[in-house]
């Protein structure tokens, strides 16, 4: 089982202006990048588990659902009275996404670590806002910290929202010290830029691959052995980007499951035609997700022969 730790939350979307009005009518979709890794895991197929904290608020109610209908468990799941974590998404002409969040008080930052992982965990996956917005920050550290001290194999995914940020040295310090506990960190272009770092560094640091997004022009990975295999991207109608990054982690992560390489030392021993054929499989996951509104991972049958 993978298991997937992180925020769930509602992205509120722009459908174009309404009439003559400035604003757009905004659409709500259930997301949160560690959600949405989740439900792609389900909908591949991969035995999933997701670690949050969820409102009991209607928002909520509707995230659990699509959760348990992508067959994910939800039994490490903790409720809280506090509403649903809010993100309004802005899509540019090429449908790239930005956000701006409504985070005060909101149920997925009172995040406490559990005593134990799902039974039969064999991977655990992290990222983005839930390792900045404290306190339920440091409880998903100390999850990471711990796991990977008993060997669990760890992926992490910075996705990183520099709005949500308050200090830009003290998150790279941060980010850089959960490297050591890192198996796999997958990070797009942006996220690299802004991080200040490289491949070869952060290889030095812990991980065994690092795996870098490219968007239209597709992924690469870097080994620990001084290997790189790029594949292209998947040429698609693009109707926004929201979820892409998403999907490539539970890509990545189904297809090193279906390798049986999720181990540091099983990673470590994956050739590169292996790693081609994992990243054209997440081009091509990626792709789909791109091609329709709002993250909407695609589902197992969609990707036949991929």
């Amino acid at each position: 089982m993978i298991v997937v730790a992180g925020e769930a939350l509602i992205d509120l979307v722009p459908q174009g202006g309404e009439g003559g009005a400035a604003l757009p009518t905004l659409a709500p979709r259930l997301g949160g990048g560690p959600f949405n890794t989740a439900v792609a895991l389900g909908r591949l197929g991969s035995p999933a588990a997701f670690c949050s904290r969820i409102s009991r608020d209607a928002f909520g109610e509707a995230l659990l659902a699509r959760l348990r209908a992508a067959g994910v468990d939800v039994s490490s799941v903790q409720r809280g009275e506090e509403p649903t974590t809010l993100a309004v998404a802005s899509v540019g002409p090429d449908g790239s996404a930005g956000y701006s969040f409504y985070v005060e008080g909101t149920a997925d930052r009172l995040f406490s670590a559990p005593a134990r992982l799902p039974e039969g965990a064999r991977a655990l996956s992290f990222g983005t806002c839930s390792l900045v917005l404290e306190p339920g920050a440091s409880a998903y550290e100390e999850l990471l910290r711990r796991a990977a001290a008993r060997g669990v194999f760890t992926a992490l995914d910075p996705n990183v929202r520099a709005g949500l940020i308050a200090d830009a040295d003290a998150y790279r310090a941060r980010f850089a010290s959960w490297l050591p506990s890192v198996s796999l960190l997958k990070l797009s272009e942006d996220d690299a830029r802004w991080l200040g770092g490289t491949p070869k560094e952060w290889l030095a640091s812990g991980p065994t691959a690092v795996v870098v997004t490219r968007g239209a022009a597709g992924l690469s990975v870097f080994t620990r052995d001084g290997g790189e295999v790029a594949v292209p991207g998947v040429a698609v109608d693009v109707v926004d980007t929201i979820g892409a990054g998403d999907t490539v982690n539970a890509a990545l992560l189904h297809g090193l499951a279906a390798r049986d390489a999720l181990s540091a030392g099983a990673l470590a021993e994956l050739g590169g035609d292996a790693w081609a054929d994992v990243l054209r499989f997440a081009a091509r996951a990626a792709a789909v997700t791109c091609s329709r509104a709002g993250a909407e991972p695609p589902y197992a049958e969609e990707l036949a022969g991929a």
